[in-house]
């Protein structure tokens, strides 16, 4: 090979199959990066947990910073277009509405053990920052915080978000942030609460429930008679 000439996919990823190479890349990753955080995390160190050559992570990610930021953010979604879509649909009902709200934070559940790993790196952000957390808010956070600010004003008939507003939709993603940040403690507290798919639609069923209540709770305290089953579009 020339020196300077790119390296075939098999040759960077070991003579294995590059698909694979780049998971398996993922995987040490998030586990090195989570334990140890960004600085202290060695190129050299990421390539032999992955069973993979040092050049593999240029060729996948560009550089270790690129590596660090698809940890970051592909194991739980960086994208939060599919999440708002579902949200603001069309005719959707609020019912339909907090169980799309509240599918982004559970359905990671169903990773199990990466999920612990991803939320012990977004605390090392925080303490160790790189940046990644801008990005995150701007593209992650606050497009579907937006979308549950829209749908709510719509169904509550108000003319803008106010203060008591932006109070409520927090309120509602605190119930998920909750089952990821406190997730050994709720364990303890209640063992096998998370245990598989069921348990996971359970807490589905059961956060929309309480979501709705809130809302409603909002809504009495407003004076405002809201119609949670009825798209808000049909009402006069």
């Amino acid at each position: 090979m020339n020196p300077g000439q790119p390296q075939s996919r098999a040759a960077a990823a070991g003579d294995k199959p590059h698909e694979d190479a780049r998971q398996r890349l993922l995987a040490a990753g998030l586990q090195l990066f989570a334990q140890q955080g960004f600085a202290k995390t060695s190129t050299r160190e990421l390539a032999e947990a992955a069973s993979v050559n040092v050049a593999a992570i240029s060729y996948y990610f560009g550089d270790k910073a690129g590596l660090y930021r698809a940890v970051f953010f592909e194991p739980m979604g960086g994208d939060a277009s599919a999440d708002v879509a579902a949200i603001t649909a069309p005719g959707q009902t609020l019912e339909g509405a907090l169980r799309a709200f509240y599918a982004g934070f559970l359905q990671p559940l169903l990773e199990g053990e990466k999920v612990a790993l991803c939320m012990k790196l977004h605390f090392r952000e925080f303490l160790e920052p790189t940046g990644l957390w801008d990005d995150h808010l701007a593209h992650g956070i606050r497009p579907v915080h937006e979308a549950m600010l829209q749908v709510l004003q719509r169904h509550l008939g108000l003319d803008a978000p106010d203060d008591e507003l932006q109070r409520l939709v927090i309120s509602l993603a605190a119930l998920g942030v909750h089952l990821h940040i406190a997730r050994d403690v709720n364990d303890r507290l209640a063992p096998g609460l998370f245990d598989g798919p069921a348990a996971i639609e359970t807490w589905a069923e059961r956060m929309v429930l309480f979501g709705l209540a809130m809302v409603q709770a909002e809504a009495r305290r407003r004076g405002i008679d809201l119609a949670l089953t009825s798209d808000p579009c049909s009402r006069s």
